[in-house]
């Protein structure tokens, strides 16, 4: 009867759990599920990542070749045209740079991001007009991605003084080489598209080329430019052998 009395009031005098002790509970609670939580934000930013330069890239090449192969049959199947059968709403030629090591380029009107997107280059239109190839001068300006979505001019910055770059149109091999690049400039300098650039040292009319993109790398800051100028043209046989410089 005593012992038991005396164990009823040791129990009703135990003391609590100490709060400091409640506290560290409830922080290594906390803790593990930030923990987690910055888990699952990590795989899904990964996620993202492996959407955004991997799986648009793959999505962008296959609608690129099917265009590009509507623009090989349209070729094909169709006779002379006249002086405006250039610019077609499927694409007006192809861009072949060895120095980037992308392969041919189908290139297409319009730089919005709808155009780029399908793994194409595109002629500027706005906020100073294109000249094309066949004009007698004036300054050819294209744009494509960097990085995603095809990414069709990933390795610019592997172009240098006397690299070839090579338009084909349905009849027509134009050769340029390259004789100024711009590592890095505001995406707001248009004058890079006027038809003299003059910023890459020319200050004559002539038959420019210009190839721009975003840089640095997987951003959007600034833009990088390279200008080549028209060193000759060679008609199209029957075979489409291409020029000396993409044999």
């Amino acid at each position: 009867m005593t012992a038991t009395g005396t164990d009823e009031e040791s129990d009703r005098s135990a003391p609590p759990p100490s709060p400091p002790r409640r506290v560290r509970r409830t922080i290594a609670s906390v803790v593990s599920v930030i923990g987690e939580l910055l888990i699952t934000a990590g795989l899904i930013l990964g996620l993202f990542v492996a959407y955004s330069l991997w799986w648009t890239n793959v999505l962008a090449d296959r609608e690129a070749h099917q265009q590009s192969d509507q623009v090989r049959r349209h070729w094909a199947s169709s006779g002379p045209k006249g002086p405006g059968a250039l610019d077609t709403k499927d694409g007006i030629g192809f861009l072949h740079v060895p120095a980037m090591d992308n392969g041919e380029v189908l290139v297409k009107k319009g730089t919005s991001t709808d155009v780029l997107n399908e793994g194409v280059a595109g002629y500027y239109t706005k906020p100073v007009k294109s000249a094309l190839p066949q004009d007698k001068k004036g300054n050819f300006t294209l744009a494509a991605h960097r990085d995603g979505h095809g990414a069709k001019f990933h390795n610019i910055d592997k172009l240098k003084d006397g690299d070839p770059i090579v338009f084909e149109t349905k009849d027509t091999w134009f050769v340029y080489k390259v004789f100024a690049v711009l590592p890095e400039t505001s995406k707001y300098n248009v004058d890079v598209l006027n038809k003299v650039p003059k910023e890459s040292g020319k200050h004559k009319a002539g038959r420019y080329i210009t190839l721009t993109t975003c840089t640095p790398v997987y951003t959007s800051t600034y833009r990088y430019i390279v200008w080549g100028e028209l060193e000759r043209t060679e008609k199209v046989d029957a075979d489409r052998t291409p020029p000396a410089e993409l044999r």
